[in-house]
């Protein structure tokens, strides 16, 4: 099957299991067709070539390791749901972030590590309605302890705080963006990515540093962000 997937194009790979109507974007009269020629066409055409690119060199790496079947996985139901659905999302945004957990949740439905049907669904429609920094707000609050050590950066030392400080000391950045942390932070818990409740409500600070993340969070974060791909 190695020999096979070699001579094969990795444009083909990707093509044979991205192409269903998705090149289709319906456009009213000539000059319409004119303009979407001139102004639309060239970034997609990109987009769609380099994401079709990193889908199949990643899909070649997994065959060439014995840990997928190209074969099997053209019969996998699941799985062409799936490349469909994220292929649509990832080539509306120039986000790189984003573009990275589609692919992700690709290749972990390709080597069974997804969730059923219904939660991969629900998990790619809410990544694409996310901003990026709903994903690493989410990840962060996941384990903040572990983000901290991960970055090489010192926890602050809290009697007491909470949690918009915490992500405040993580992400500077942020700072006076009271707005838009709010409505991300009120986004991941109408979902139920988290458990807490308000940003600025006072604990201590172990229970600031705690673990904020639902089991339907983690299950999100490891569908889009695990690392075994």
């Amino acid at each position: 099957m190695i020999d096979n997937v070699n001579k094969t194009n990795k444009k083909d790979i990707a093509h044979s299991l991205a192409k269903g109507g998705l090149g289709a974007i319906p456009v009213i009269g000539s000059l319409a067709s004119e303009i979407f020629g001139l102004v639309l066409t060239p970034p997609l055409e990109r987009r769609r070539a380099e994401w079709m690119d990193e889908i199949a060199e990643k899909l070649k790496e997994l065959e060439s390791k014995r840990e997928i079947d190209l074969d099997e996985l053209k019969e996998n139901e699941l799985f062409i749901d799936i490349v469909l659905q994220a292929t649509t999302f990832a080539l509306k945004t120039a986000e790189r972030k984003k573009i990275e957990c589609f692919k992700n949740a690709v290749l972990n439905t390709a080597i069974g590590e997804s969730p059923d049907k219904t939660k991969s669904q629900i998990f790619l429609n809410q990544l694409d309605k996310f901003t990026t920094w709903h994903i690493i707000i989410l990840d962060f609050i996941d384990s903040p302890k572990n983000w901290f050590e991960e970055n090489a950066k010192t926890p602050p030392n809290y009697m007491t705080g909470n949690i918009y400080s915490l992500i405040i000391e993580a992400f500077p950045e942020l700072k006076d963006q009271d707005e838009l942390l709010g409505i991300i932070w009120d986004d991941l818990k109408m979902t139920g990515f988290h458990k807490t409740g308000g940003l600025k409500t006072m604990m201590t600070g172990n229970g600031v540093l705690s673990d904020r993340t639902t089991a339907f969070g983690k299950e999100f974060l490891n569908f889009v962000l695990n690392k075994k791909v």
